[in-house]
Formats: structure tokens, C-alpha cells, sequence
């Protein structure tokens, strides 16, 4: 099984993932962009891009690392990775799917003025990261539209990432 934390920057993906996996036995972390990050280390470089999620072999390989991973593994994975364009959530859960692997889709939610607050005190990229801010209305457009419909939802404005992870992983445990 596939347990995969979405959301956009700020919501605690990481930080929960790793907490998660520490009250999931026989879990692992996954992180998708180690992929994205693959795919951007070829030279020369693939097409210019704002995001590695616009390639083409993103997508398959995600579903292609899971499923090597879990067949040589068994358990579970935690995949913390933003994904917001509906087509691609798509492409790899239809994909993961074709080897009979369940995904328990999460978003991490909070609202617009908590993940400004967050992504001001970033240590990891920075205070008030452009990148990261750059996701906050397409997130914000994708929740409308299809992603809260596809996932459970878990508001993480007022809890810490520990309470948000005992929430996940006892939804997962039941």
C-alpha cells in the first residue's frame, strides 16, 4: 500500500512522513521528488521546465520506483510529494493501480494565512521562498476543483505535525 501525503509547500508533508513511517510498522519513505530530482541531474538537461512533474517520464517512474520498492519490501510507503495538476494525480494512481498497488490518498490543508506564516519561517528554502509561494493559488485552485474530493482531508492549521501523523496513521491502521 501506498499512504500519500499531498498538499502544497507548508502543509508538513516531510515533517509528517517521517513521523507517520515511525507509527506505521513495516513502512518506508518514499519521496517522489528524489525522482524529479533524478530527471533534472541528466546532461545535457531535459526540456526547460518550472516543475519536473511536467515530464513526461516523471509520472511513470514514480509509479515504476513504488512498485520495485514495494515488491522487493513488501509493506507500506509514505509518499510525501505536492501533486496539483489532476492529470498526472491520475496517470499515477491509474498506474499504480495496474500493479494492484492501494493508494490512501491524504492532503495536508491549512489555511492561506498559516502556510504564508510557514513558508516565511522556512529554514529548508528559506524565509518566504518564491517557490514555494508560487504553489499557493494553484493549490488553493486544485482543492477547489478536485483534489479535496480525492483525498481525506486532514486540516493541519492548528495541529502539530505529531498530532497530524497519529491522525494519519490511525485512519490507516482502522
Amino acid at each position: 500500500m501506498i499512504v500519500w501525503l499531498n498538499g502544497t509547500h507548508g502543509a508538513g508533508k516531510t515533517t509528517t512522513s517521517a513521523l507517520v513511517q515511525q507509527l506505521i510498522p513495516d513502512s518506508r519513505v518514499l519521496d517522489a521528488e528524489k525522482v524529479g530530482e533524478t530527471l533534472m541531474d541528466i546532461t545535457p538537461g531535459l526540456p526547460a521546465t518550472d516543475n519536473f512533474q511536467h515530464w513526461l517520464p516523471w509520472r511513470p517512474l514514480v509509479v515504476e520506483t513504488a512498485r520495485r520498492v514495494l515488491d522487493y519490501t513488501g509493506g507500506i510507503l509514505v509518499m510525501p510529494m505536492t501533486v496539483l495538476v489532476e492529470q498526472y494525480w491520475r496517470e499515477i494512481t491509474s498506474g499504480l493501480a495496474q500493479h494492484a498497488i492501494p493508494v490512501r490518498h491524504f492532503v495536508l490543508h491549512a489555511d492561506q494565512d498559516t502556510l504564508r506564516g510557514r513558508i516565511a519561517g522556512d529554514t529548508v528554502l528559506g524565509p518566504n521562498s518564491p517557490f514555494r509561494l508560487q504553489y499557493l493559488e494553484p493549490y488553493a485552485e486544485a482543492a477547489r476543483t478536485w483534489l479535496h474530493a480525492e483525498a481525506e482531508v486532514v486540516d493541519t492549521t492548528r495541529l502539530t505535525p505529531a498530532q497530524v501523523a497519529v491522525q494519519i496513521a490511525e485512519a490507516v491502521k482502522s
